[in-house]
């Protein structure tokens, strides 16, 4: 009923924005949420945008920030939410709505740095795409180039998970269950609990964020290499975006593009956090030259394997696209 109640408030709040949006307000105000709480690392550059939206929009557009996380509403109800327009504009990864849009999943194995997809077409058939299934312009990509990892709380000596069980999502879910071990979906918040009491032996988790949820405490080993490419992305409610005028659209769509570069030095600052979790006691597990490319081909198999097999007309395009045809 609480999340019921939020939900309508929430339909409520926003209605009351496309009604200043329909009446030509001078500036307009859209709702915001984040599928993760507010200060996590994978809300930070969401909120900096957000930020600079409401510095540089001043008498244009505004973004009312509501916040994220389960407080706000499930991670996975997020896609759905931006669809029915029941908020305007979430941070959220294609991770979430898979359900809604199979596709959503090739953005986290793109290879393809987001700056060009702006260059070589992948943005204008992402948003096509996400227009037609979602509801939704795709505005920008918050967090890329980070890699997953597999994190244990025991180690294996070659890439073989028989008999282990792993908290996943449906990204990494066939690359899991294709060396051998069995899948659970358990939401992020809940994972802690599931690490002690044992419910599940690892997860699959980008390499920075562990220590946003304490995970650190349950794990000891992380194995390389890493695999996929993380994604979260910016959505907004086509309805809304098709309400906005010229200069409230260009404040937002300039500001995507910096939050965009936000990422362009990750490496030195996925390092540093390897060095973090070092210093917290996760050592890292390391195969050999040909075991470890066969690792990355498993991972690189299976979900493209899954992408084609839920969307035959548009998997190989995607992969021509985010991979330029790898």
């Amino acid at each position: 009923m609480k999340l019921q109640h939020t939900l309508k408030s929430l339909l409520c709040t926003s209605a009351l924005s496309l009604a200043a949006l329909a009446a030509g307000a001078q500036e307009v105000t859209i709702k915001a949420v984040s599928a993760w709480p507010e200060g996590n690392f994978f809300s930070q550059n969401f909120e900096k945008f957000v930020k600079k939206v409401n510095a540089e929009g001043k008498g244009q557009i505004q973004i009312n920030y509501l916040g994220g996380g389960a407080k706000v509403m499930p991670p996975f109800e997020v896609g759905n939410a931006v669809k029915a327009g029941v908020v305007d504009m979430a941070n959220v990864t294609g991770n979430f709505y898979t359900n809604l849009l199979p596709e959503s999943d090739a953005l986290s194995v793109s290879t393809v740095p987001v700056q060009e997809w702006r260059r070589n077409g992948a943005y204008d058939y992402i948003n096509k795409l996400w227009g037609e299934k979602l509801n939704a312009v795709y505005l920008g990509r918050a967090i890329d180039q980070m890699p997953y990892h597999l994190f244990l709380k025991k180690g294996v000596a070659k890439p073989d998970l028989k008999g282990l069980r792993l908290r996943g999502i449906p990204i990494y879910r066939d690359f899991f269950q294709s060396m051998g071990a069995s899948v659970l979906t358990i939401a992020p918040g809940e994972l802690y609990t599931a690490l002690e009491r044992g419910v599940v032996d690892g997860y699959g988790w980008p390499v920075s964020g562990v220590f946003d949820l304490s995970l650190q405490e349950h794990t000891k080993y992380r194995v390389e290499p890493g695999f996929y490419n993380t994604e979260v992305g910016v959505l907004l409610n086509r309805n809304t975006w098709n309400k906005l005028n010229d200069k409230q659209r260009a404040v937002l769509t300039s500001a995507a593009r910096w939050m965009e570069d936000l990422n362009l030095d990750n490496t030195k600052a996925w390092e540093e956090e390897k060095k973090r979790q070092a210093a917290a006691g996760i050592q890292p597990i390391s195969f050999g030259a040909a075991e470890a490319a066969e690792y990355t081909r498993k991972a690189n198999d299976a979900i493209w394997a899954s992408i084609n097999q839920r969307s035959p007309q548009h998997g190989p395009r995607l992969r021509q696209l985010l991979t330029n045809g790898h």
